[in-house]
């Protein structure tokens, strides 16, 4: 028992140091303000909400922080990097907030501080075989997923399954069930749709979903007047119409949470 209250007591101490130096690293809003420019790192490959076209990085997320930045009178300098090294890179001070379909979680809560969420969605089952469409169905199936994400999560909660692999990216995962080295594959719900979609012939599935989140940008822990700027910002541009014109452009609705 002592034993198992030192152990606790450090684990406790660690996490407060980890909050502690994540907070001296984060650039205040005033500083932000001061330089002009707020930078802001994304995935790039979680197409249509972050991917580039060419050289370009474009998709649903980029073009709300525009809106919601030019309404905090600054700039944006972005960053796009691997999914599993945006949250570690924000601890660290590197960039000042990321958009990236992170959904809220507990587990993120503690490491992150969220700010407002900017769309609600899920997981939804897609696969090859028309007989997969449910969580009951996964039973004794091999399930691709990307790594880090709220997918696996939840995934990791469904009884009987029989393997769940992970990928480094979404689009990695939707490879294996191309090439049917998986059964079904879990993503985002405007994703499936979106795969689907462009690709009619490929005899993707929708299945149903498996669960519903809200996905929000994250600043560093305790940047509460960061995220609060953004808040207000985010607020703007739902009311003034031009949240919905982005949402209404890329998934033919708004997408907001309600």
């Amino acid at each position: 028992m002592k034993l198992f209250k030192a152990v606790a007591a450090i684990a406790t101490v660690t996490a407060l140091t980890l909050c502690a130096t994540s907070a001296a690293l984060a650039r205040t809003l005033d500083e932000v303000r001061q330089d002009g420019k707020i930078v802001i790192a994304t995935e790039g490959q979680f197409a249509p909400f972050n991917f580039f076209n060419g050289s370009t990085l474009t998709g649903f997320e980029m073009d709300v922080a525009e809106l919601v930045v030019k309404k905090m009178g600054l700039t944006i300098e972005w960053k796009a990097l691997g999914f599993d090294a945006l949250l570690t890179g924000l601890r660290q001070g590197r960039w000042d907030l990321v958009i990236a379909s992170h959904g809220i979680s507990e587990e993120r809560a503690k490491a992150v501080t969220f700010t407002a969420p900017h769309y609600c969605s899920g997981g939804m089952i897609i696969a090859l075989d028309p007989a997969i469409k449910s969580a009951k169905d996964l039973a004794g199936k091999v399930v691709a997923v990307q790594t880090g994400s709220t997918y696996l999560e939840n995934l990791q909660k469904v009884a009987a399954i029989k393997e769940v692999k992970n990928f480094p990216t979404d689009n990695d995962a939707r490879s294996a069930l191309n090439s049917r080295r998986v059964d079904a594959w879990v993503t985002d719900r405007f994703v499936a749709k979106a795969v689907a979609g462009k690709n009619p012939g490929a005899g993707f599935q929708l299945g149903d979903m498996l669960f519903v989140e809200q996905n929000a940008a994250a600043v560093s822990k305790g940047n509460g007047s960061l995220a609060a700027a953004w808040n207000k910002a985010l607020a703007e541009v739902m009311a003034d119409g031009s949240y919905a014109a982005v949402s209404k452009k890329y998934f033919h609705e708004d997408i907001r949470c309600h």
